[in-house]
């Protein structure tokens, strides 16, 4: 019962991250409906999204202690419940000021209350196939372009109020989650203890946290995962609005979200079969390289056929190298302080993500293109590339450990 139980758990992580990641990125919908109504600034509305990546990382550190002492159950009924509230409130705001308040520190710190704790108790389930598991969990946020985008945008066009979209969404949020919640458990205590007794020591076990957060493993992990996500934010963030300006129709442009969502679904499950066969760090760093050149490439584009072209193979890699963080996290400090550590360097990501949707909405105010953006972005992706390069040794497998 247990070992078909993780399955469950598997399909509820992915259900929240779809929910919370597709709510959260549902602005990219929201923006040019909201500028239009309200006359806020895209740079402005730009800003909630950046303010919400800053309070995300802060609430990922937050939530994952958390989980560590109290279970993952806890924290995911709070957030479910904070992230319903905050959308209804975000739709009645009516400054720019009280919008940026509301979506950015409230959906913020809701959003960040799945992705660490599910993260880590789906691990604690696995002893085999876990960064295939891990893919798989992560596999729903990159769900929420086909589902919670296209849905905002109908509503949007159905209704023609970009308030009552956001109001049925954050509703839908409470619907979804809330009885989802309740199906989070850790795994039963001897399956636990007899998983890790075959696990190889991670070299960061036991370590005081003063001294993992120093650590030359958890530095680069840490580094690695915020230059990537400081080099994709902003071309996902504004890929919509890129592809109107370059003529594409409103709903074809949401389109090219989506099919980065559907490659992003398919790249999460390559790449944690790929790193279960080869190893997690050599996946992780052709990923990144892969990243950084189709970022450059999107300057090239002109029309629609060229944008899903580039969308499956930039869905597909910044999809599936998200994953793989937390499989490092795992490994190189074990179980016991999973939600921790990789707590604090998803804080470190969305501190990286921050960046992008507040640079995207400036260069675009200013020089009424999105070109810096791109290749902004593209060098940021190598930087990613060069501190990845630098990863310690990974703690030895069991089949290394008999061999040796």
């Amino acid at each position: 019962m247990s070992n078909n139980y993780r399955w469950v758990i598997v399909a509820a992580g992915a259900l929240m991250g779809c929910v919370a990641v597709g709510t959260m990125f549902s602005l990219a919908i929201f923006l040019e409906p909201i500028a239009k109504a309200t006359g806020w600034s895209h740079a402005g509305i730009s800003s909630a999204m950046t303010l919400n990546f800053v309070v995300m990382g802060l609430g990922g550190f937050m939530w994952g202690t958390l989980s560590d002492r109290f279970g993952a159950r806890v924290v995911v009924l709070i957030g479910a419940a904070l992230l319903g509230l905050a959308l209804v409130l975000a739709s009645q705001a009516q400054s720019l000021l009280a919008f940026q308040l509301i979506y950015g520190c409230l959906i913020g710190l809701a959003a960040s209350a799945f992705f660490a704790p599910m993260i880590a108790v789906t691990m604690s389930w696995f002893d085999e196939h876990r960064s295939l598991a891990v893919s798989l969990v992560s596999a729903g946020m990159g769900m929420a372009p086909m589902t919670i985008s296209p849905f905002a945008r109908w509503l949007i066009t159905a209704y023609d109020d970009w308030r009552l979209a956001m109001l049925f969404i954050g509703i839908g949020a409470w619907i979804l989650l809330l009885p989802t919640a309740f199906l989070v458990r850790n795994p039963p205590a001897v399956a636990a203890a007899g998983g890790m007794a075959s696990e190889p020591q991670a070299e960061g076990a036991g370590m005081p946290l003063s001294r993992v957060f120093r650590s030359p493993q958890f530095l680069v992990l840490g580094f690695t995962f915020f230059a990537c996500c400081a080099a994709h934010s902003g071309p996902i963030f504004h890929m919509v609005s890129y592809a109107m300006f370059c003529g594409v129709a409103p709903m074809s442009a949401v389109s090219i979200y989506s099919v980065e969502g559907a490659a992003g679904l398919g790249g999460r499950i390559l790449f944690g079969l790929l790193a279960d066969r080869l190893g997690v760090k050599p996946v992780l760093i052709g990923g990144l390289m892969i990243q950084a050149v189709v970022i450059a490439a999107y300057t090239m584009v002109s029309d629609l056929s060229q944008f899903y072209m580039l969308a499956v193979i930039f869905g597909g890699t910044y999809g599936g190298v998200m994953p793989l963080y937390a499989v490092l996290a795992r490994d190189y400090f074990g179980p016991k302080i999973m939600g921790t550590v990789f707590g604090a360097a998803t804080m470190l990501s969305s501190l990286g993500m921050a960046f992008g949707p507040l640079a995207g909405g400036w260069a675009f105010d200013h020089f009424a293109n999105y070109d810096w953006l791109f290749f902004g972005s593209a060098l940021v992706g190598l930087g990613a590339v060069a501190i990845a390069l630098a990863f310690p040794p990974l703690p030895r497998q069991p089949a290394q450990l008999q061999a040796a």
